[in-house]
């Protein structure tokens, strides 16, 4: 048997060495640390049993009563010290729900924020140069092309007018 297993049951074995099993027993009667910490306990035990409370002194009603009438007539502690007294010495299982909403926020205020981050981190798109947007307005408007077109044809039909006369 482990010992570690058998320590967890030295205080029965003390107390009431019925109800352990009979594998610690054996256990503890064989093992010489297990044995020699079951005797420290005993030793323990007995010396607790021979100890005696002091008696409070003779002026012990008279200051504890003064330090009761000086408790009852100080200032209330404010909400805060009340607050930071009760988280400290209190009984807090009912402030782990709050405890709980509060982390669950606090995510999620900082996904959103770290969310938006990101999202706006893109590289906006390049701006396009002046001539590829002359480029896209004249593809955009058909009037210039058909000017463009006329202007062509004025062209073509001067040349070949003034090319017969010139040979």
């Amino acid at each position: 048997m482990i010992c570690r297993n058998v320590k967890s049951n030295l205080a029965n074995l003390l107390l009431e060495p019925e109800a352990v099993p009979v594998e610690v027993r054996a256990h503890v009667a064989g093992c010489a640390e297990c044995g020699r910490e079951l005797a420290e306990l005993k030793a323990t035990m007995a010396m607790l049993d021979t100890w005696e409370a002091p008696e409070p002194g003779p002026f012990f009603d008279a200051r504890m009563g003064a330090l009761l009438r000086e408790a009852q007539q100080a200032e209330p502690a404010g909400f805060f010290e009340r607050l930071r007294t009760r988280l400290m010495y209190g009984n807090t299982r009912h402030l782990r729900p709050l405890a709980a909403a509060a982390l669950v926020l606090l995510l999620a205020i900082g996904g959103g924020t770290y969310a938006g981050f990101v999202s706006s981190s893109h590289p906006a798109p390049a701006a396009a140069s002046a001539t590829v947007r002359d480029l896209q307005s004249l593809d955009e408007n058909a009037q210039v092309f058909q000017q463009m077109n006329q202007l062509d044809q004025q062209d073509d039909s001067d040349n070949s007018q003034a090319s017969p006369n010139s040979l």
